[in-house]
């Protein structure tokens, strides 16, 4: 495989760690040889951390994969433990996983649905991962769930914001830390009308591909409940990196605002590009000219620079909240990489952790018995409150953030300033409304 090599890494001395001791992979045979499917029989057991490592979403993937080589760091027993110290459940000692040191692998994603399954399934059948995380696409989560869920492994999905994953393709197997399209909509709405007015005209530019198009309609239905007009929404391709031909339609459209339902490059260039043709200096409808992004994150604010001040958008987490969960992250994630970790990296950390804490208070690495030990489960420390892992949807439920460009940001980390912390019950739903069918849990033996 040329751009979904798989590379084996120890966890503190990144050099192969002898005596694995796996199971022969029963992944897609119908074998029984294990109990479940990459059963670990020796010292250690391995995670698959599957991340873009090019493509539109590569600087996420990058800082995702430094968070999971520190969780492993943490859960095998070095550094400082993290929020190991913060979290709510005891079962974590740094031993490892139930006394079994971890090891990873890693692929890249590419952004692309077939890569990531590719590289999920090296991983599961020649590398004998026992769980996978990562990716930073909702369309790349999908596809991996769903393959999880046939090889009978563990999905712990890292950033993924589209209310499908845990909606219509929601799966047994899989599990998600990360809000999602809803609790944006949700929890930007009431900000948005209050600093904006319910008068107002939308125009929509959005990523084409599932995550954008529920992005779209949770923003949508959200600000239309609260007077908006919606005037047109334009798909762009996810490959698309100069929007200057989908940005002066905006300007005869009759809209006053612009909504970019795009997220990592896509989203800085697209803002680059609306700010270069004046749209936030035009009055229009006789109001000042304004600009949403739905979905922030702290390396899209570095990217865009200049350009966010002063622009609205939600966050899953922000390294500046004073809860001691937060603040040990942070602590541990600077002193290991220099620089504060954006919210891809707290999620896939996180992630990691609730998978090795499920395993430990589950007394087995059996996916099912992982699966029954998320399910309903809550807890606290880990950052954004009190958090509930909802059985019905494999969904978490905490607080959301909703962000701001800095007017006068003090350096190139310090650009999101946090303007409303909206507490989960604002954010909560059915969990029937998006349908789909969770199905059961695979164990793939």
């Amino acid at each position: 495989m040329s751009k979904t090599t798989l590379t084996r890494r120890g966890v503190l001395s990144r050099g192969a760690v002898a005596g694995a001791g796996l199971a022969v992979p029963t992944i897609f045979t119908g074998s029984s040889v294990a109990g479940f499917t990459n059963e670990p029989t020796g010292g250690a057991v391995t995670l698959g951390f599957n991340v873009p490592q090019t493509g539109p979403y590569a600087d996420e993937g990058a800082d995702e994969l430094r968070a999971f080589e520190l969780a492993v760091e943490h859960l095998n027993g070095g550094g400082d433990g993290g929020m190991m110290s913060t979290f709510s459940s005891n079962a974590l000692e740094g031993t490892g996983i139930l006394g079994k040191k971890v090891e990873y692998v890693t692929g890249d994603t590419q952004t692309k649905s077939d890569a990531a399954r590719a590289s999920a399934r090296s991983m599961i059948e020649k590398d004998g991962a026992v769980m996978i995380s990562g990716g930073s696409s909702s369309g790349v989560a999908v596809a991996v769930q769903a393959l999880c869920q046939e090889a009978g492994v563990i999905f712990m999905a890292g950033l993924t914001h589209s209310n499908d994953t845990t909606g219509k393709d929601k799966k047994a197997n899989g599990f998600r830390h990360f809000f999602n399209s809803y609790m944006s909509g949700a929890a930007l709405a009431p900000i948005l009308g209050a600093n904006y007015g319910n008068d107002r005209k939308a125009y929509h530019l959005t990523a084409d591909y599932n995550w954008g198009y529920t992005t779209e309609e949770a923003v949508r239905t959200s600000t239309e409940a609260i007077g908006w007009e919606t005037v047109a929404a334009v798909k762009t391709p996810l490959t698309q990196t100069d929007f200057s031909s989908y940005i002066a339609p905006v300007l005869q459209s009759g809209a006053d605002v612009l909504v970019l339902n795009h997220y990592g490059g896509n989203m800085v260039n697209s803002l680059t590009n609306a700010v270069q043709f004046g749209l936030r200096d035009k009055i229009v409808n006789g109001k000042q000219f304004e600009i949403v992004v739905p979905l922030y994150s702290r390396l899209m604010a570095k990217g865009a620079g200049a350009n966010v001040k002063g622009i609205f958008g939600s966050t899953n987490w922000h390294w500046s909240l004073t809860d001691a969960g937060s603040q040990a992250f942070v602590k541990s994630f600077g002193t290991k990489y220099g620089f504060p970790p954006s919210q891809a990296a707290h999620t896939c950390y996180v992630q990691t952790l609730l998978y090795a804490d499920a395993v430990a208070r589950a007394g087995s690495f059996n996916p099912c018995a992982v699966a029954e030990a998320l399910e309903g489960f809550e807890f606290d420390g880990m950052g954004n409150g009190p958090t509930l892992y909802r059985a019905e949807d494999h969904q978490c439920f905490k607080d959301v953030l909703v962000v701001k460009g800095k007017e006068n940001p003090t350096s190139e980390f310090d650009l999101l300033e946090i303007v409303e912390v909206t507490p989960a019950a604002q954010v909560t739903y059915d969990a029937s409304i998006f349908g789909g069918d969770l199905g059961s849990c695979n164990p793939g033996a």
